[in-house]
Formats: C-alpha cells, structure tokens, sequence
C-alpha cells in the first residue's frame, strides 16, 4: 500500500515510516508541512494519507483542513488522522467529509500499540470508519442527556458498536455471547431512533451521526 505520511516531528515522522514499512507499507513521501501534503498527494496519488492534525505555522488545524481539502479535490482518498487530544470539531469535520467513510481519528498515544495502528491504516484504507475509543467516550458525554434513555450495558455496547467492532468482538468483550448483543443492539438502535443496518459501517456512521448531533 502506498502512503504519504504528514508530521512535523521529525523523531515520530521516522518512527511512524519505520512502523509503516515494517508492515509491508510503501512511504512515497513523508512530509512536515499541510503544504507539502497537498503537493505529495497530487504528485503521488497515494492510497492513504496518514496526516497530524496540528503542523506548521499555525499549530493549529493545518493538517485537518488540508485532509479535508483533500478528500474533495481526491473523492475517496483515505485519510488517517492523528490527533495529540480529543477535539471535538476535528473529529466532526473529518467525519462530515465525504460521507465520513474511509476516514480515521485515531490519538497519538494509540501508536505505541503497533499492531493496532497497523489495523487501523489497513481498515481506512479499506473504506472502514475508524475512531478512537476516547474519541467515542467524548462524544457519547457531549450528548450526555439523550443517552441517559440507554442502560450502563447498553453505553458500553454503544461504545463497542461506535467503534466498529463486529457482534462477536462486543460479545468477547463484555463476555456475552452474540445473542445477547444483538439484543442490546436492537434496544439501543430503538431507543435512539437509528435504523437497524446489517452492515457495520454503516451502524458505525450513524451512531456516530447521533452523537455528533
């Protein structure tokens, strides 16, 4: 797969490509600037781009905006973005861009689990939707009083189901099996007025749609 990867520091640039090669990935240009992202992508039309969110010169959201300039100039460009905190509206402007699919939030402290980093990339790449799970816990109490409708079960189920985890995940992870998941689903879409769909990503979009309200 080929990337073009965006950070301004150069010790965590090095890592991210030495972490991106490790895994049978192409780095055809690694950039320090939304300026130089732009320029990279037009050049290289790359499969994914795997961008910070704050760069040169402001430090502020030079890397969001230029992604998201990106995906519309490239209608379908993956795009991963790494974030040092949860913002709220760089989580919501990249899930608005181009119908929210093939995009990731991920924070900068996931890299350090490689191999979750790595499933991320491939799953955006893919066409996944693929958002932090702090990210998810940011949203779900912005939108505190609407969920209060749903069970402590069903929030965590909720969580699992933001994420993109398929039924048996969620059902490994709260140590349920798959009928009793499905369950809370159904719970959890009804009370929240969300249209059952059989596809994940879908499931994953709108719930994240709801609690971006």
């Amino acid at each position: 797969m080929r990337v073009v990867l965006a950070e301004d520091g150069v010790l965590l640039r090095e890592g991210l490509v030495g972490v991106l090669t490790r895994f049978g990935h192409d780095v055809v240009a690694a950039v320090g600037t939304a300026g130089e992202l732009s320029v990279a992508v037009d050049a290289h039309r790359p499969d994914i781009v795997v961008t910070d969110v704050r760069m040169p010169p402001g430090f502020t959201d030079e890397g969001l905006r230029a992604a998201v300039e990106l995906r519309s100039r490239h209608p379908g460009l993956p795009v991963l973005v790494l974030s040092q905190y949860v913002q709220r509206s760089y989580a919501e402007d990249l899930l608005d861009s181009a119908d929210g699919t093939a995009v990731g939030y991920l924070l900068k402290e996931r890299i350090g689990h490689v191999e979750e980093f790595a499933a991320a990339v491939a799953r955006v790449a893919a066409g996944d939707t693929v958002v932090d799970p702090e990210v998810v816990r940011q949203l779900i109490r912005h939108r505190r009083d609407p969920l209060a409708r749903l069970t402590p079960r069903e929030q965590e189920v909720l969580a699992l189901m933001a994420e993109g985890r398929s039924n048996a995940s969620i059902a490994d992870a709260l140590t349920v099996n798959e009928g009793t998941v499905s369950k809370h689903f159904g719970s959890i879409l009804t009370k929240l007025d969300l249209s059952l769909s059989e596809e994940t990503n879908r499931r994953v979009l709108a719930v994240l749609a709801y609690l971006r309200g």
